[in-house]
């Protein structure tokens, strides 16, 4: 077991306030077995850690009231959504209450003439585009897994698009947040600029838990392109794939999704997806959004970068079902790399570097990976400098869980040292907390000890994620 991540001493759940929430939700509030072993962990490799209750609010008004007892009691609340974080930001580690959000998934108010939505938090990226598809319009942050936008929020998440529509960050534009006491405060607005006070609402994305509740989101929307293509190209070497993304940025060519998989994860993905007429090669997932002029010019624009850097050539998805399925292929992207070896699981890298260092990364991280005799593919939001490695390890391996934590050390290493990050997209949780100083140095991460005491001064927001010790 990799030693940052050995579960803290759990806080024992007072009756009385096992009382208080049992009045105040009634069945909502259970102690039952599996359901706190269903908020134990979230899809990572650190102990699951049971809970003394898990709470299913619906409501900011619940919120408010859970919270202000808990702060009462000095109880420890997790929140909770879809479950499928990759660094252990659910895992409850002092145990005491999980506060699940997934029930609050209204889709309150939409704008098509301000293309902005307000949503609960439970409310997932496909539910939401569902939604607002016959407006035309729609949310373009996606990570991949079946998500909330709240939990997209709380991690600032990206995805596929963000290359051309960015982060979580720069889509929201206002949050309703209920802090460690109760209170409840509302940050930003629906206008698309304003320059007055404190950014709070940015304090609170990518925070998370660990600061508030999210319990509204002010969105901003985008029309839906007049038209869309997609293509794969392969390459005889990640070398050509790697300085083919290099390229493209560096042209200003728009692309909307441009996305990299190492032969070996390209393997998992034919194998997992079932995809015809692929080869286990290098290869670039490439999406165009546009007016079909505009697609056409971009498309092939970065179909001679690629044939000059070795690429073999574009096969083209051109209708909907088949973009649908190649995506399907990429979102799949992790669950293929697990199925490609039975019994294991996953340790997620999320090393993010300048567009200009791409290469020496992630060949860099290659090396490794071959020195370390680990099966790790790879896979990326390349457009962004952000790739991920996905560490397959035995999980009652000891001693491989120690090869993989310190070939994670490695990559993160490199990272830093080309003016990166050792997360792009996953946030910090349990599995990050290590790097948050050698990143940002002692008085950065001391001016956010800090902001987390004022805001969360009796520490019962999400403790152990972010920060050690």
């Amino acid at each position: 077991m990799n030693v940052q991540t050995r579960p803290e001493p759990a806080v024992a759940m007072p009756e009385a306030l096992l009382t208080a929430l049992r009045d105040l939700l009634g069945d909502r509030l259970s102690t039952h077995a599996s359901v706190r072993e269903q908020h134990s962990h979230g899809e990572d490799t650190h102990p699951p850690v049971m809970p003394s209750a898990v709470a299913f609010a619906t409501s900011t008004g619940e919120v408010s009231a859970i919270l202000s007892l808990c702060h009462r009691h000095g109880v420890p609340v997790t929140p909770f959504g879809a479950g499928t974080s990759l660094e252990g930001h659910v895992t409850p580690v002092r145990g005491g209450l999980v506060l699940d959000l997934s029930r609050m998934d209204r889709i309150l108010e939409v704008s098509q003439d301000d293309m902005d939505c307000l949503i609960e938090p439970g409310v997932s990226r496909h539910a939401l585009n569902d939604h607002l598809r016959d407006q035309g319009l729609f949310f373009p942050v996606d990570p991949g897994s079946h998500c909330t936008i709240g939990g997209m929020c709380a991690t600032r998440a990206s995805g596929t698009n963000a290359v051309r529509y960015g982060t979580i960050r720069e889509n929201v534009m206002g949050l309703e947040v209920v802090l460690a006491d109760g209170r409840v405060i509302n940050t930003g607005g629906r206008v698309r600029k304003a320059a007055n006070g404190y950014d709070l609402t940015h304090l609170f994305i990518g925070s998370e838990g660990t600061l508030g509740v999210i319990t509204k989101i002010r969105l901003r929307l985008h029309g839906i392109p007049e038209a869309t293509s997609a293509a794969v190209c392969q390459f005889d070497s990640l070398r050509g794939t790697v300085e083919t993304v290099i390229a493209v940025m560096q042209s200003g060519i728009p692309v909307a999704r441009i996305e990299l998989l190492d032969e070996v994860q390209m393997a998992a993905c034919i194998a997992y997806s079932k995809l015809e007429g692929m080869q286990p090669l290098p290869t670039l997932f490439l999406e165009f959004h546009g007016s079909p002029a505009g697609v056409a010019e971009q498309a092939q624009a970065v179909e001679e970068i690629a044939t000059a850097m070795g690429g073999l050539g574009f096969a083209w998805a051109t209708d909907q079902e088949s973009r649908n399925r190649l995506w399907k292929a990429r979102h799949d992207g992790y669950w293929a790399a697990i199925a490609s070896k039975p019994g294991s699981r996953g340790i997620a890298t999320d090393v993010c570097v300048p567009i200009s260092r791409l290469a020496e990364a992630l060949l860099g991280a290659k090396e490794d990976i071959e020195a370390s005799g680990l099966s790790a593919p790879i896979v990326g939001h390349a457009g962004d400098g952000n790739f991920h490695t996905v560490i397959l390890v035995e999980p009652d391996d000891p001693r491989g869980l120690e090869r993989a934590w310190e070939l994670d050390r490695k990559i993160v290493a490199r990272g830093l040292s080309l003016g990166g990050t050792c997360s792009g997209e996953h946030g910090v949780g349990i599995g990050k907390r290590e790097f948050l100083e050698q990143e940002h140095g002692p008085d950065a991460l001391a001016v956010m000890r800090s902001l987390k005491a004022t805001l969360d001064p009796k520490g019962i927001l999400n403790p152990g994620k972010m920060f050690r010790g």
